[in-house]
């Protein structure tokens, strides 16, 4: 009877210990061993992957009142960056092309708008288009630089410095126009040479009287070298018909590529 007790008691203890197995929740998943990176959610922190990048991250913390008057404006801000760079994302590969290492580039620019390119407080908070830029890097940048803008094209003129610094007669010139009434941009990635010394964007028929700001930069013939746009134009817009471009507002968290590097 003692014998067929235990057998029963490890018996019942073995049905216990795979019940309570049952229940337990696989939290994260270690893929190279323990010095490896790991996926899933472990206390309070949750691994993953990136490019091939091993990265953590902080649970988010859950805040009892998350509309401080701090937080809405960083909203408005992050709403208005990224709402901006999204009409122009396809620019932005070629004009944040040095800034894409650990990060994309479109998040590059998103960044650099929020921090050197915002004015207003509060939600009423605004694009600085005569700060923005929509290329970023070392090259020696456009000089005397000027534009005319009619119904149906932009006109750019500049002087060619070609040989000052790093400036080459093959850089090409980066042409965009935003539309701010819109929140559309057109853009020209390789419209000229730097010494062709002008270019031309043409415009869509219905921007005819919209707010535009519009810039011009350069890159080099394989792209590796990006020089700081030039905002020549920054057109008022009319109050209350500003687009999804600049102005501040609602939770607009969309937009943003999935970087969770920043």
């Amino acid at each position: 009877m003692k014998i067929a007790a235990e057998v029963f008691l490890a018996s019942s203890q073995r049905k216990l210990i795979y019940l309570q197995h049952k229940k337990e929740k696989i939290m994260g998943t270690i893929k190279q061993g323990i010095l490896g990176g790991f996926s899933g959610k472990v206390g309070t922190v949750v691994g993953s992957t990136w490019k091939s990048v091993h990265y953590m991250r902080a649970l988010a913390v859950s805040f009892s009142d998350p509309r401080t008057e701090k937080q809405k404006n960083q909203r408005s801000k992050f709403t208005a960056a990224v709402n901006f760079t999204k009409a122009m994302t396809p620019f932005l590969r070629f004009g944040y092309k040095e800034f894409s290492g650990q990060q994309s580039a479109f998040n590059a620019a998103v960044s650099y708008i929020l921090k050197h390119a915002m004015k207003g407080s509060g939600t009423n908070v605004s694009i600085d288009y005569n700060k923005a830029l929509v290329t970023r890097g070392s090259l020696v940048p456009a000089l005397d630089a000027t534009v005319t803008v009619n119904e149906s094209k932009v006109t750019f003129a500049w002087t060619d410095n070609s040989g000052m610094g790093d400036a080459t007669v093959t850089d090409a010139a980066m042409l965009l126009a935003y539309n701010k009434d819109k929140g559309m941009a057109v853009y020209d990635i390789a419209a000229a040479t730097r010494s062709d010394a002008k270019a031309e964007l043409k415009l869509p028929a219905n921007w005819k009287d919209d707010a535009l700001a519009i810039y011009l930069g350069f890159c080099n013939e394989d792209v590796t070298n990006v020089a700081n746009s030039v905002c020549l134009q920054d057109t008022p817009v009319s109050e209350g018909s500003e687009g999804d471009g600049s102005e501040g507002g609602g939770s607009g968290d969309g937009g943003l590529d999935e970087n969770p590097l920043g």
